[in-house]
């Protein structure tokens, strides 16, 4: 087993790894014209269409004051459309457009193939007990 930086301070070594498991998620992303966090947007999208804003950015956990720019970003890619709610005209939901949906079978062999390389490195075993650990760490409270 590898040692852990900075005698083994979880934060630096939490954001260490991050920032390399954040490089191999970009490869897949940028070839498909996205950044990561798109990505992620069109993944749940592709779950469930039409969401409002502010459940997708909790979603991909990010605060809904700052999603905006990044809805923008999606939207002039085509992408996406922006809705009003029927029930609620100060609340908008997300749609994919023809161009969204048409990403869907790339993006998700994208999704198989960051997967695939990140458990190449690890037994069954230890990769369920890696997700087991993050799930907790996702469920800490504040």
């Amino acid at each position: 087993m590898a040692e852990l930086r900075f005698n083994g301070s979880v934060w630096c070594n939490i954001d260490m790894t991050l920032r390399h498991i954040d490089t191999i998620y970009s490869q897949e992303t940028e070839a498909l014209g996205l950044t990561v966090i798109e990505w992620y947007i069109l993944r749940i999208l592709y779950e469930q269409d039409g969401q409002m804003a502010s459940r997708l950015a909790e979603g991909v956990g990010r605060t809904p004051t700052s999603f905006t720019p990044i809805l923008d970003g999606i939207e002039r890619k085509g992408l996406i459309e922006r809705r009003q709610h029927p029930a609620d005209r100060r609340a908008v939901k997300i749609f994919l457009t023809g161009e969204g949906k048409a990403l869907q079978e790339q993006v998700k062999a994208s999704i198989e193939r960051v997967e695939s390389k990140l458990r190449q490195q690890f037994s069954d075993k230890d990769w369920q007990r890696f997700q087991h650990v993050v799930a907790d760490f996702q469920t800490m409270a504040l």
